[in-house]
């Protein structure tokens, strides 16, 4: 099978600076000789321990240092975690991006709300159209996902052709548009294909993924069954199908749709703009004009599905939201599965809205927009790849992938998982990891980013495992202590139940300073050694007597 090597061509690199053993902040560079071109960029979401963080976004230091050689981003698909994280990856690298129209829209309103709108170039690509960016040229084929306008990569380099599947599942009757191009794949296929890079998300799943429009009889039965209430429907902001399949049930009983979700809000107004979404005539509403509708004749359609603290389901059912009070004369729907690590935040919701006499339906609601075992098989069996690359998900996807591979007969050989930082460097059509470069997260906390990091995220920590102790004195100029220690504590004890505790510190540092002075040490730098001795051993106390370990700060401050 002919695989379009170029003669004496040089070594491709592919380097995953995010995206893997994860979900979420997928970002990928292909490099070879002076061309670098990267495959999305996106963003992931916190973990719980990451206090006060809003954001996770990728380390790109490898690209910065390598920015004369950027030829562009293209991006697969308009989901955060494909996109998410360009306004602040674009504020230092700023190069054009390529993507689908509905993708291109959603992006242009990121930019928009971050001021990069009138310096970034965008080009809209149709499916079907080739690109060339340096040395690379990069084919966008039609696939299916749980957003419109999601697109495969055919990348053509000197080394031979990398297909990138995306995020994607086979659906023979989307929503909108037509089918995944299973025919270009085939024919990629014939042509030789050097490395294929598969979606794992759904990989341990047998069998196929259901098409979208199964949702579509769910919710009429839904309608149907509660025709005397108002409906409130959760899904993702994105899913675009999703939202066309309510606002067609909805039309066909008569109800009128609110959208609701700063996120949700934008993307549905995008879509309807670049005609990626249809809405019948009369049906959409705001939600102060649906008060005078009755209730049983109203549909809202919002962001929260996932437990989201801030999305307005979640201000629903705590009391909170302005505009919808959650009663029992409504049904609310999640219309999405709970993403791996959301459950507690879900199941907490839907307590609230129990509590509040609503009735909630959870069940066949959702379809996933990753391929199954059967669609990966699929692909693999189009395109025959030399090499395996399992891509998006958890090491277990990948392993699972890895599996299906192995089972369609690759060998060890041909089957690479790698990890974010990896560099797999082909060679005269041989892969193999070289070498790992610089990866990680940056933290996006308010307007900040990456200046809280891996030390801060520790103090955070500590203070709400344990708490802080701020000891507080005045010195002279002859060192004695003229006031104080005043001892404050926060998250530690409850100071009028902790007196013995607290005089016990008050004598070990006055015991400490005794002991500094008789001893000849001075400080002038603002007494950072008897700080320390302060610290050093009223910590030691406190880790004696309580087996907590706060935060202690001593501070020290100079009077005349």
């Amino acid at each position: 099978m002919k695989r379009n090597i170029t003669e004496g061509a040089g070594p491709l690199r592919i380097i995953p600076l995010g995206g893997l053993d994860q979900i979420g902040m997928n970002i990928t560079v292909f490099e070879y000789e002076d061309s670098i071109m990267i495959v999305d960029c996106g963003l992931g979401f916190p973990e719980d321990d990451m206090y006060g963080v809003d954001l996770v976004i990728p380390d790109v230091t490898y690209l910065e240092e390598r920015i004369d050689r950027i030829k562009g981003f293209v991006i697969t698909h308009g989901h955060e975690d494909h996109i998410g994280a360009l306004p602040y990856i674009l504020k230092k690298i700023n190069v054009p991006i390529y993507a689908t129209r509905l993708t291109i829209g959603i992006i242009e309103h990121k930019l928009e709300e971050h001021g990069l709108l009138d310096t970034t170039v965008r080009k809209v690509i149709n499916f079907g159209q080739t690109i060339t960016l340096g040395d690379f040229h990069v084919e966008f084929i039609r696939t299916n996902h749980s957003i419109v306008d999601a697109a495969a990569l055919a990348i053509y380099t000197p080394q031979g052709i990398i297909v990138h599947t995306g995020d994607f599942k086979v659906d023979y009757t989307p929503i909108y548009g037509d089918a995944i191009d299973l025919q270009r794949f085939g024919e990629l296929g014939k042509k030789g294909v050097l490395a294929l890079m598969c979606d794992s998300t759904n990989a341990e799943r047998p069998g196929f993924t259901p098409s979208e429009r199964t949702v579509g009889t769910t919710l009429r039965n839904i309608f149907e069954e509660q025709k005397h209430k108002r409906l409130i429907i959760a899904t993702f902001a994105s899913n675009v199908d999703r939202v066309q399949q309510i606002i067609n049930v909805a039309h066909e009983y008569g109800r009128k749709v609110a959208i609701e979700g700063r996120s949700m809000v934008s993307i549905i107004e995008t879509a309807i703009e670049l005609e990626r979404l249809s809405v019948p005539e009369d049906t959409l509403s705001d939600l102060d004009s649906l008060k005078n509708v009755p209730e049983d004749k109203q549909v809202i359609i919002t962001t929260g599905s996932q437990g989201e603290r801030l999305a307005a389901l979640s201000r629903m059912a705590g009391g909170t939201h302005k505009k919808v009070m959650i009663t029992p004369r409504d049904a609310v729907v999640f219309s999405s599965h709970p993403i791996p690590g959301n459950e507690k935040a879900v199941t907490k919701i839907i307590n609230e809205i129990f509590l509040r006499g609503a009735d909630v339906i959870f069940q066949d609601t959702h379809v996933s927009g990753h391929a199954c075992g059967e669609e990966i098989k699929l692909i693999y069996s189009l395109t025959h790849p030399k090499y395996a690359i399992p891509v998006h998900g958890e090491y277990k996807h990948m392993k699972a992938q890895a599996k299906i591979a192995k089972l369609l007969g690759y060998d060890s050989e041909h089957i690479v998982i790698m990890h974010s930082g990896d560099v797999l460097q082909f060679e005269d059509e041989k892969a193999q990891i070289v070498e790992r470069v610089q990866n990680g997260f940056v933290f996006v906390d308010g307007l900040g980013v990456g200046d809280v990091g891996n030390i801060v995220l520790r103090d955070r920590q500590r203070l709400a495992d344990d708490g802080i102790m701020v000891l507080v004195m005045a010195m002279d100029a002859e060192d004695r202590v003229v006031s104080g220690p005043e001892i404050v504590t926060r998250g530690f004890v409850y100071v009028k139940e902790a007196d013995e505790l607290l005089e016990d510190i008050h004598m070990i540092i006055d015991d400490t300073v005794v002991d500094y002075y008789e001893k000849g040490q001075r400080d002038n730098k603002e007494r950072g050694k008897l700080k320390n001795s302060i610290k050093d051993a009223v910590g030691e106390y406190i880790w004696k007597k309580t087996k907590r370990r706060p935060m202690v700060l001593p501070v020290i401050l100079d009077v005349e």
